[in-house]
């Protein structure tokens, strides 16, 4: 995608030096082994990119806010968010691992966990996990409605994280149904999440209104990659101006009741917030 590209642990730094100059107060960490293998042994691997890029972050730049992405996808040479048995996730197999993955990036000092692979009962278990290892005060960042979207495509191919077969419909949600998510979010806090995503945010506005509303919880939308590539896509052909969409895209999200978003434009858009502090 245009200006986003895969970092090295140094370069991370430099980019995230630039983001807290402008402005971001945190940032949410994706990592690329250079092994991967059917169980995603990687992801727990306390010399893993994102351990390493956890620790770079405290000692260099104490004040940000350092999330962890928690999920298989990215270290699993099949793509999907779990463990395979006979083609399908097997969800409760696969909670063995994420809490391993998630306990890992804690003792790095990951100050929050986001577990985004939509198993059922993954918040409780990293919870408790957490708690039992000593280390009660790293927060979890449920992707509580994650929904089956087309608009992840540019971030699975960055992240090399497209599945092989088959696709996730069978875990993530159906983008027909808004009840679920409620139901979801409500699971989620139930097991101790302390705070919600939905994504991506866009297309899911009324989600996240509906999520604000009936729980009161933190919540967090995710802007992702589809979302945009397609207004940076626009305005390089001319159709649209880059900076007011870009504002215009956050600001539908930040009124419909997200409290903070994940996105690919937060240093431009905490750069332009600068320059215009009433926006």
């Amino acid at each position: 995608m245009p200006g986003v590209a895969q970092l090295s642990v140094d370069e991370m730094l430099r980019e995230a030096e630039a983001a807290a100059k402008a402005g971001v107060g945190g940032v949410l960490l994706f990592g690329i082994p250079d092994t991967k293998d059917a169980t995603g042994s990687s992801a727990w691997d306390d010399e893993g990119p994102v351990q390493n890029a956890v620790r770079a972050l405290k000692t260099e730049l104490p004040q940000l806010v350092v999330i962890t992405d928690v999920c298989m996808c990215e270290y699993t040479d099949h793509g999907h968010c779990g463990i395979l048995r006979d083609g399908d996730v097997d969800n409760d197999a696969t909670l063995e691992l994420l809490t391993k993955e998630a306990l890992s990036h804690a003792r790095a000092g990951a100050d929050m966990v986001a577990p985004s692979d939509m198993m059922d009962g993954r918040v409780g278990a990293i919870r408790r996990e957490l708690d039992h290892a000593g280390q009660p005060n790293v927060a979890i960042l449920s992707y509580a409605a994650k929904y089956a979207s087309v608009f992840y495509g540019p971030f699975r191919e960055a992240a090399e994280s497209a599945p092989r077969e088959g696709d996730r419909r069978g875990y993530q949600m159906d983008p027909a149904n808004a009840d679920e998510a409620l139901r979801e979010v409500r699971l989620d806090i139930e097991e101790g999440a302390d705070a919600v995503m939905v994504k991506p945010a866009g297309p899911y506005l009324d989600v996240i209104a509906r999520v604000k509303d009936d729980t009161g919880y933190p919540v967090a939308a995710y802007q992702v990659s589809g979302e945009y590539a397609m207004i940076r896509a626009a305005a390089e052909r001319g159709w649209l101006d880059c900076e007011r969409a870009m504002m215009e895209s956050l600001l539908g999200i930040r009124r419909a009741g997200a409290d903070f978003i994940i996105t690919y434009f937060a240093t431009d858009a905490a750069r332009r917030l600068d320059r215009a502090p009433g926006l």
